[in-house]
């Protein structure tokens, strides 16, 4: 049996986020989790929806589709039910994921769907110039918030417990070491994970730097006594530190959506015989006329 490596996940395809922008890591951890696993690109699909990040699934040789402003998840949900095989993994920002696409965020979460969900959160919006987004904090000053942003910031992870996320995380891509365990993590876990990526802007943030980051993060691994399979205590933790951690938030152990479907092939779409005769195909079109 051949191992894999992470040569085998990349296609020669330069990525063209600006130098120092948190997404490369993101995308050498995908790489570095998928060869410490022993997949094979044909065994990975990355979807991604649009945003800087939502380039990523280009330059990741396996499956891909780069799809349409907040709808990586229902995509991803749709490839995963078409093939339990494959490792579905989501991609997109924070402007994606929490705001034109919050609604397939939280519902891909209570279906609890065996899919990995990573979110590079850099705070604002990107690729449109800067602007204010659901993850930028009040007071935020942006072309889009001249006199400072008047709302409060999302926050991720304690709307993930709530919605019924059974692996959630957090991780800073300064630190690739934890953000490979990580997505290798919820790789392996049976049901929806999401990973929010602590992946800063260098053009347009200038608040929540690397430096930023590294002064006001704290490791859930130096918490002593830390549980993340209570669910209480990862709320209280969170809380008490404004959920500016990172590592395995909660964990929880419950049957994935795949588990649940009753008649659910566990052959792949893909291999069963779909033809459609076309006698049958007039009598489906004739209903339509």
């Amino acid at each position: 049996m051949s191992t894999s490596t992470i040569k085998d996940f990349r296609n020669g395809v330069k990525p063209n986020w600006c130098p120092g922008c948190g997404d490369f890591s993101v995308q050498a951890a995908i790489q570095r989790s998928a060869a410490s696993l022993n997949l094979s690109p044909e065994d990975l699909a990355v979807i991604s929806g649009i945003g800087c990040s939502g380039r990523i699934s280009g330059y990741i040789r396996s499956y891909g589709l780069h799809g349409i402003h907040g709808r990586a998840l229902p995509i991803a949900q749709g490839v995963k039910m078409g093939n339990r095989d494959l490792t579905v993994v989501a991609a997109g920002g924070d402007g994606d994921g929490f705001a034109i696409g919050i609604g397939h965020t939280i519902h891909a979460m209570r279906r609890n769907m065996d899919i990995t969900y990573i979110v590079m959160d850099n705070q604002i919006y990107g690729l449109t110039k800067g602007q204010t987004s659901p993850r930028s904090e009040d007071g935020f000053i942006t072309p889009s918030t001249p006199e400072g942003s008047i709302e409060k910031a999302l926050s991720p992870m304690e709307m993930a417990i709530t919605s019924g996320a059974s692996f959630v995380a957090q991780c800073f891509s300064a630190d690739i070491k934890e953000l490979t365990a990580t997505i290798e993590a919820g790789i392996q876990h049976k049901g929806f994970s999401i990973i929010n990526v602590y992946s800063p802007c260098v053009t347009y943030n200038k608040v929540n730097t690397y430096d930023w980051f590294k002064e006001n993060l704290t490791k859930l691994s130096d918490i002593e006594g830390y549980d993340a399979s209570n669910r209480e205590m990862a709320m209280n933790t969170l809380m008490k530190h404004n959920s500016l951690v990172t590592g395995i938030v909660y964990q929880e152990m419950k049957p994935s959506y795949q588990e649940l479907v009753k008649g659910y092939a566990k052959q792949p779409l893909a291999h069963m015989n779909l033809e459609l005769q076309p006698k049958l195909f007039d009598e489906l079109v004739n209903e339509f006329v």
